[in-house]
């Protein structure tokens, strides 16, 4: 049994995780991100490598990061939380240091294909993934594998053109509209408090209760949501499209979801193409799972 070591670099954390062949987690743990120093990031992750090369063979380092991933360059584009990560040469400096060949990707990539490997997606082709938490990205699938565009930015949902007042010159994003951070902004809105003064699980927690402008936002970020799945469908039309993040907890996810783009259908009468929606199965395990099935398609 061929086995792996995963990283998946986030602001806050560092997670990792040891994975074989059939993209089974045998081991996993965390590190604290450094704030500052990317030879100490480096450093930490070769201290994890060494650990687990003690007792086993590693066939290579799969890597989920955020920004733009560039794999051949070996160099990660962008902005993120983690800036000192864009710019150096990552694939050749981790290479040198571990001896292991090593594959990066996109955060929200590797989570699109831990879904396409043995997941939501498993026994699709073509797929698209949505991740929806404060902001909204996702990924791409063809024939089971990434599609990342001229510019990188396959993927990047978020970006979308939801809202717009030519007069006032002003647009809003699919992001701005739909992400879990909507709800907590039209709430605050509605009620005239600061954002901080609440969070989404507080707004579901008062909607149970009947709280109406709790209910009013959580509709309204349903509709708009399901509304830029709709468009997707038509943009690509996938065989199926994957929901991850923050959200993909709640289970009635789908229902709502599928609740919405009913009505858009009604409302859209020349539409006719109902789109599958599915509930992600990996949650916080899927960059882990992602990353090394990219390194395994990839070597």
């Amino acid at each position: 049994m061929k086995n792996y070591i995963a990283f998946d670099i986030g602001g806050s954390s560092v997670k990792f995780g040891l994975v074989n062949e059939q993209g089974e987690i045998l081991d996993k743990g965390s590190f604290k991100t450094p704030k500052e120093d990317f030879d100490i990031l480096i450093s930490k992750i070769v201290e994890v490598v060494d650990k687990y090369k003690k007792n086993m063979k590693l066939q290579g380092i799969g890597l989920s990061c955020p920004g733009a991933v560039n794999n051949e360059e070996g160099i990660i584009y962008g902005a993120s939380a983690v800036p000192y990560i864009h710019g150096p040469n990552f694939r050749n400096i981790l290479k040198k240091a571990t001896g292991l060949d090593m594959s990066m990707e996109n955060d929200a990539n590797c989570a699109a294909l831990a879904e396409v490997w043995m997941g939501a997606a498993k026994d699709n082709n073509d797929a698209l993934f949505l991740v929806c938490g404060t902001g909204i990205g996702g990924a791409i699938i063809k024939n089971k594998k990434l599609h990342l565009g001229t510019n990188l930015h396959g993927g990047e949902f978020g970006y979308m053109i939801m809202e717009s007042d030519i007069e006032k010159g002003i647009v809003k994003n699919y992001s701005e509209v739909a992400s879990t951070f909507s709800i907590v902004k039209r709430v605050a809105q509605y009620k005239n408090i600061d954002t901080s003064k609440i969070d989404g699980k507080k707004i579901f927690d008062m909607a149970k209760d009947g709280d109406k402008d709790c209910l009013r936002a959580i509709d309204e970020f349903y509709y708009k949501l399901a509304l830029g799945i709709f468009n997707l469908q038509y943009v690509y039309d996938p065989e199926v499209i994957v929901i991850g993040g923050a959200i993909s907890d709640r289970e009635d996810l789908v229902d709502c979801i599928n609740a919405k783009l009913e009505l858009i259908l009604k409302q859209a009468k020349i539409a006719k193409i109902m789109p599958t929606v599915r509930k992600c199965v990996y949650s916080n395990d899927a960059n882990l799972i992602g990353a090394v099935y990219n390194f395994s398609m990839r070597h």
